[in-house]
């Protein structure tokens, strides 16, 4: 599970045999605790949604703060960068987590 607002967002596209997918990236940013001190994280995290999934992400707007489920995989064969392949999309109400909110 990621939290984060939605900040690049592709353009809706389709695979060969008709399956909605698109490319976005999430930012993330929070307060964590490590090894008994806070520690500010700041990520942007590459990803993609396929199928209705897709289609959800495809109608989010830029900035929109979202909770994200899925995996990390590989970007492809050749490219050994990881991705998170999102199998669950949410809106956060009320903006993204307050800094000092711990995320998991």
């Amino acid at each position: 599970m990621l939290d984060g607002c939605l900040s690049k967002r592709g353009t809706l596209r389709h695979t060969p045999v008709g399956v909605a997918a698109i490319d976005f990236t999430v930012t993330h940013d929070s307060m964590q605790v490590e090894a008994g001190r806070r520690r500010r994280v700041r990520c942007e995290v590459a990803a993609v949604a396929v199928g209705e999934t897709a289609q959800a992400v495809g109608a989010l707007h830029l900035n929109q703060p979202v909770r994200l489920t899925g995996f990390l995989a590989q970007r492809g064969n050749d490219d050994r960068r990881l991705t998170l392949h999102v199998t669950g999309v949410s809106t956060v109400a009320g903006g993204p987590p307050e800094l000092g909110q711990r995320q998991e």
